[in-house]
């Protein structure tokens, strides 16, 4: 009896990692601009399963090329990745931020209590959920390869935060989120409307908050970036 319990156990499990492999057979992968796309590939190492776009800055941008591509193409993953600012606190440069949701923080509209998002308004949703066993196993094998890694929120803005009051309004706002970029919302809904589940991948350059791009080590995201890329790889086997 435990001869075949062992061996049920190990067909489940093979089964499990056939069923991840089968799901995931074409990925495109869309950042913002050439040099988060070459960071990815430098990662990626030339797998074939993969297709890496530089989609544009910003989620409009970056949700009319991922729906192009989408259109073109068939696809069973959409990840949105490249670099970010990260909240004091909770990403500091250099570290990984997988998405646990991906927010449109400035999706809304501002009323004499405050900032209110489309949801409260009844319009639809700024956010959209990410595939979160695939996070998880993601955050799970950057740990394990001894990367500062961070599960959480990452907000969506057309307009990048550079002052102390909007950093903190944010942070207030939205207390657990981690990181902000230009194109995660952009790329999640046209994934989402198209029924493929999503991911976002971040590499933390600078701190949100004042403008200072003498601070910014974008150097040392891209290279994070592309450790994360070949860590998501393997993942994805």
């Amino acid at each position: 009896m435990i001869e075949n319990s062992s061996s049920l156990i190990s067909q489940s499990s093979e089964h499990k990692n056939t069923q991840h492999s089968a799901a995931y057979k074409r990925i495109l992968i869309v950042t913002a601009v050439d040099v988060e796309r070459d960071a990815v590939l430098r990662g990626l190492d030339g797998d074939s399963r993969f297709e890496v776009i530089a989609g544009g800055v910003g989620p409009a941008s970056a949700a009319a090329s991922t729906a192009t591509k989408l259109a073109l193409g068939n696809y069973d993953l959409v990840v949105s990745a490249g670099i970010a600012g990260g909240f004091a606190g909770r990403a500091t440069v250099g570290t990984l931020v997988v998405a646990s949701e991906i927010i449109a923080a400035d999706l809304g509209a501002e009323t004499a209590e405050g900032f209110r998002r489309v949801d409260e308004l009844g319009f639809g949703s700024a956010s959209v959920a990410v595939e979160t066993e695939l996070a998880s196993r993601l955050t799970a094998a950057l740990q394990a390869a001894a990367q500062t890694v961070a599960l959480a929120p990452v907000l969506t803005l057309s307009t990048v935060t550079g002052t102390t009051e909007t950093a903190a309004a944010l942070a207030q706002r939205i207390p657990t989120a981690a990181a902000e970029a230009m194109e995660g919302y952009g790329v999640a809904v046209a994934a989402q409307q198209c029924g493929i589940p999503v991911l976002e991948l971040r590499a933390i350059s600078n701190p949100i908050g004042p403008r200072d791009r003498d601070a910014w080590r974008i150097g040392d995201a891209l290279a994070a970036l592309q450790a994360a890329s070949s860590i998501l790889k393997e993942v994805l086997r």
